[in-house]
């Protein structure tokens, strides 16, 4: 599993699990990082990978915009995303990735986490995944002012039912599986949100049109069944 089709995704740097084809994705809207004095506008931080950029789809149908746009049409807000996310990144080049931005001592009205599909594609441990999470939910909590109810974790997708995956579901399923009990027994632990959508992820098994065009990554449509269930979540906290 770890190691069939690398030429393939060397050669269409399509994969969001190889650091080969890694496409950096750092980007920032708005200048100021907090919501200073005007209670209409909320920023946002993004963490993860090639799911939090958007691989192969539009900018507009990656689940960051889809869920700013989202916000802005129920609370006529406009929302300031900030993404460092890069495609192939693992929990520890997302450690990394965060450290070269210099950000340290900003803070943002809401942050989501989603980090895990490459430590497990790459055959990293469970045991450093498990610390790695641990520090990168840490920042993310510190991010969002200290206040754990506006940080939300996003499961890992299982992209086992993918053409990618060349029919390793049956391994592959199970490996994401065990990933996400480990961040999802820390979310609970740190007392933050936890959205699941690896269930959804698993729909594109019968529904081809949840898959982008490179056979591996989620559709615009995916991401938008994401934000039905993200976007209420993230509501309930703007509205405190």
């Amino acid at each position: 599993m770890k190691t069939f089709q690398i030429l393939f995704i060397a050669l269409t740097a399509l994969a969001g699990c190889t650091k080969q084809a890694a496409v950096p994705v750092k980007q920032t809207i708005m200048a100021d990082t907090t919501s200073k004095g005007n209670p209409g506008t909320y920023t946002y931080l993004a963490l993860g990978d090639s799911y939090t950029i958007g691989q192969s789809v539009s900018q507009p149908e990656s689940f960051p915009y889809q869920l700013t746009a989202t916000l802005t049409s129920v609370k006529d807000t406009t929302l300031a995303p900030t993404i460092i996310a890069t495609t192939g990144w693992t929990t520890q080049d997302l450690i990394d990735g965060i450290a070269a931005e210099n950000i340290s001592g900003k803070t943002y009205d809401f942050v989501t986490l989603l980090i895990g599909v490459n430590d497990q594609y790459q055959g990293i441990s469970q045991a450093t995944y498990r610390t790695n999470f641990t520090q990168l939910l840490n920042q993310a909590i510190t991010f969002a002012k200290g206040d754990t109810s506006r940080v939300f974790v996003i499961s890992i997708p299982d992209y086992g039912v993918t053409p990618f995956a060349n029919g390793q579901d049956a391994t592959i399923g199970p490996e994401i599986d065990a990933f996400n009990a480990i961040n999802l027994q820390i979310s609970t632990q740190a007392h933050v949100h936890y959205l699941n959508i690896t269930d959804i992820s698993r729909e594109a098994a019968t529904e081809p049109d949840l898959i982008a065009p490179d056979g591996l990554h989620p559709s615009g449509k995916m991401y938008g069944m994401w934000i039905q269930r993200l976007a209420p979540m993230v509501e309930a906290r703007l509205k405190k």
